[in-house]
């Protein structure tokens, strides 16, 4: 099989982690946290805990993409260090939940912002209903996005660099300027030492009854366990990098790089932008301010848009269609970027006999189009099923479930093949790599414990891979297509 040429530099190599991790939930998770510490302090710290913990996984991920340079990435690594059930099992759910499901929610929040311009778009407009059937208007935006988005990747690395490239610099900038924004009116505002006054009480808002419940001690540690949920979904996506391997110059130096420089870059932001909500905003309202937005503050912020709130408190009014220009440009580049680097992962799985095998086939641009299309169409079919909230809260426990048993790799391959060329030896091994399995799989069993339905149904559908595999054997053992 003919080699790709390899055209993403270590600028592309960054932008992709970037744009990938910066979606819609900078803007919106907050609110969730604030509701569930009722401390700015603490929120602050999710997220920089957050930072923390991808940044740990990032540099233990760039030692397995120098040993394994190849288009797959995590996939890759799991088959060599586990063999090919392991690695199967982590491909099924990244294509039934973790990226799919990603990219279905990413294409919906693009059309529920644009319904903000074009009403038209609003989801309470149907396009079509038999009963029993129903796709809004906005559902069939969504899925327009990705199928528009497929198609532009299916037409060349180059197209979809260039988008990449463009959309992540973009939100970037946009980014920049809210923190900017929020900065200058530091001096206006005594918000920032009135959300810091007790910065260590915590306490859990229950939106049922209203009611306040104070923290303390296991408390405040189960809440942050929870929390924290929502700072690291908004910087997942990091390691799609890994899947475009292939294509990548000089992958040993530049993903490692490019995994560095994108994820630092990306958690200062999201610790400030977070820092400057707190400057413009007080987090548990003021009851004596002459507007709605200062009166709900963050956690009670208007559909969680804390973003927008921010904005508002700076600019008025006008802030909701500024903010609706961002958060469209930001999904938009999510979802290229994720688009672009998931259809590379089933590729790989489909050259080794574990996918449909048109997955494999590189059309004359020397993408793989039929990966590109399998995947994209069964992101709009989750956009169809409505399913994809949920979907997403059983990807997000299973995606770090798997980011703990790849680092795993990074241990077992030390010890069954020290004699692979390691350009590049993971930061602090092996205290750094064992640090992030511990803190996640913490992370991972107060979730069980506080969201044990998420958590199981994340479970059913990572257990649901096994017999899929035993299928896919039988039918390659009986040269049968799949």
């Amino acid at each position: 099989m003919k080699e790709k040429t390899r055209t993403l530099g270590l600028l592309d190599t960054t932008f992709l982690v970037a744009g990938s991790m910066i979606g819609s939930g900078i803007f919106i998770v907050s609110a969730d946290m604030m509701r569930d510490l009722m401390s700015p302090f603490w929120v602050l710290m999710c997220w920089l805990l957050s930072g923390v913990l991808t940044l740990f996984a990032a540099l233990s991920y760039g030692e397995l993409a120098g040993m394994m340079p190849k288009a797959g990435g995590q996939f890759i690594y799991l088959q060599k260090a586990f063999g090919n059930l392991t690695a199967f099992v982590y491909g099924w759910t990244v294509f039934t939940v973790i990226q799919t499901g990603v990219i279905a929610a990413v294409a919906v929040a693009f059309a529920k912002f644009c319904a903000i311009f074009f009403p038209v778009f609003d989801n309470s407009r149907l396009l079509l209903d038999i009963g029993w059937f129903k796709i809004s208007n906005a559902q069939f935006l969504a899925i327009a996005s990705i199928l528009f988005l497929t198609w532009v990747n299916t037409r060349g690395i180059d197209n979809g660099k260039w988008i990449q490239r463009l959309f992540t610099a973009a939100k970037l900038i946009a980014l920049l300027s809210i923190i900017v924004l929020s900065l200058f009116a530091l001096g206006g505002t005594n918000y920032l030492s009135l959300n810091f006054t007790n910065p260590f009480e915590a306490a859990h808002y229950d939106a049922g009854n209203g009611s306040i419940e104070p923290l303390t001690g296991i408390g405040i540690a189960c809440a942050l366990g929870t929390a924290i949920i929502g700072a690291l979904f908004s910087s997942d996506a990091w390691n799609n990098v890994t899947f475009i391997a292939g294509e990548i110059k000089q992958p040993q130096r530049n993903i490692p790089l490019g995994l560095l420089i994108g994820v630092c870059i990306v958690t200062l932001l999201y610790c400030l932008a977070n820092l400057g909500y707190f400057i413009v905003l007080p987090a548990l309202g003021d009851p004596l301010a002459n507007t709605e937005t200062l009166r709900n503050g963050i956690y009670l912020a208007t559909n969680d848009r804390v973003g927008t709130a921010a904005l508002s408190a700076i600019m008025g009014q006008g802030a909701v269609y500024v903010m609706a220009v961002l958060i469209i440009i930001s999904t938009f580049g999510c979802n290229n970027g994720i688009i672009l680097a998931g259809s590379r992962l089933f590729e790989s799985m489909a050259n080794e006999g574990l996918f449909f095998k048109q997955a494999a086939r590189l059309n004359r641009f020397q993408v793989p189009a039929g990966a590109l299309w399998v995947q994209g169409i069964w992101a709009s079919v989750l956009c169809l099923s409505g399913s994809y909230g949920d979907l997403l809260n059983y990807a997000t426990f299973s995606s770090l479930l798997f980011y703990c048993v790849s680092i795993g790799a990074l241990f077992r391959l030390r010890k069954i093949a020290p004699e692979m060329e390691r350009p590049y030896k993971a930061f602090g091994y092996p205290v750094i790599p064992a640090l992030y399995i511990i803190i996640t799989g913490i992370i991972c069993i107060n979730l069980i414990i506080a969201k044990p339905f998420n958590t199981i149904m994340g479970l059913v559908i990572i257990a649901i891979g096994i017999p899929v595999y035993f299928l896919f054997n039988r039918s390659n053992r009986s040269s049968q297509q799949f």
